[in-house]
């Protein structure tokens, strides 16, 4: 049977003051109201039936995840104790799919993008679904066509195409963030795509490359699914790891048992991992200012992404800003310029350092 598993952990702190310990992006109604988590559940809703569709997220956000997707049973909903890293956010969800059915075959999708049109979405899925049903080693990735030279994209080149199949090819092998240069030769050489960190396997697939890469992982993990009360000592002691690091790179360089492919999806893909994304997304003035909450807008003032949500009353007011994030929330403001946003994670570091969990 197939299966849809959404990845909601993380606390994305490239949306911080908006994105928090108790409520990351992940759960924050930015789009048109809705979620990410949301949007994410609504590219399956219809294609898959709700009782297969599943979440992992963090324990301290099941009762939010539950309601913002009440069409979900709350069985389906995983909760991690502690964050730590793909590998094990990807392998105990297969793993619990394993054990309530052998012969599930999963995809892995992700809370924090935003793609269209659903149509290509779904058709790239079914060809991850019917590969992994056809070939019991097959390890379906999804890579994006490029629109530019992204360096905060991971990137994919692929092989031939694979006939059979539609937008199916051979995956040669993955490659790191690249440098200005590097992006650019990508995009010119039409090999290389954009890596949507997603994925299409048989859940027994997965599980025998975990078998014969990282025992002590495949051990723990299938021991989980059929203990869940010992997550909370078992979970903790796992390998903070990701998922292309552990399994995905070794099996592409010829270890492990399964053999890599890539769906080309010819879609509209944005990571939204912070404030420039976000702001691309949502709709804007004559003046391409982004207003969310009370806000006034002064002369001389464009491009900027204005986010109040304190419940107070106070008004945010701009003026003579051109390109600046500026988000006001009940206890933390931020002003930052846009392309200067990735130097958010590094100031949410130096907060804890210096206020301790006070504004996390």
């Amino acid at each position: 049977m197939r299966y849809g598993v959404i990845m909601a952990g993380g606390s994305g702190t490239r949306l911080w003051p908006l994105s928090r310990r108790g409520m990351p992006k992940q759960l924050l109604r930015l789009i048109d109201g809705k979620s990410l988590l949301r949007l994410a559940y609504e590219r399956l809703a219809g294609y898959l039936p709700d009782e297969q569709i599943y979440v992992c997220t963090g324990a301290d956000y099941l009762d939010t995840v539950a309601s913002d997707l009440p069409e979900l049973p709350r069985a389906n909903l995983l909760g991690e104790p502690i964050g730590r890293d793909s590998l094990n956010a990807v392998s105990w969800p297969v793993a619990v799919l394993a054990e309530r059915d052998p012969d599930a075959v999963v995809a892995i999708v992700s809370s924090d993008q935003i793609i269209t049109p659903r149509t290509e979405f779904r058709a790239a899925l079914e060809t991850g679904f019917a590969k992994a049903e056809a070939d019991p080693d097959a390890m379906i990735v999804f890579g994006v066509v490029p629109t530019e030279p992204n360096t905060g994209y991971g990137y994919l080149r692929h092989g031939p195409e694979t006939g059979g199949y539609r937008n199916l090819y051979e995956l040669d092998s993955f490659t790191e963030k690249p440098d200005r240069a590097t992006a650019e030769r990508y995009l010119d050489s039409g090999e290389y795509w954009w890596n949507a960190g997603m994925f299409v396997w048989r859940a027994r697939t997965l599980l025998r490359q975990l078998e014969l890469l990282l025992p002590d992982q495949h051990r723990q993990v299938t021991e989980l699914a059929r203990r869940p009360e010992r997550i909370g000592e078992i979970y903790p002691t796992l390998p903070r790891i990701s998922i292309d690091y552990a399994v995905m790179e070794p099996v592409s360089a010829g270890r492990g048992s399964g053999r890599l492919f890539v769906v080309r999806m010819p879609i509209t893909w944005h990571d939204v991992g912070g404030y420039p994304a976000l702001r691309r997304h949502l709709h804007s003035d004559d003046a391409g200012n982004v207003v969310i909450g009370l806000a006034q807008i002064g002369a001389h003032t464009r491009d900027n992404l204005v986010v109040n949500t304190a419940s107070d009353g106070r008004l945010v007011a701009v003026v003579g800003l051109s390109g600046t994030a500026v988000v006001e929330t009940p206890d933390v403001t931020l002003v930052c310029p846009l392309a200067e946003a990735d130097l958010i994670k590094e100031m949410v570091a130096r907060v804890g350092e210096e206020h301790g969990d006070r504004f996390a």
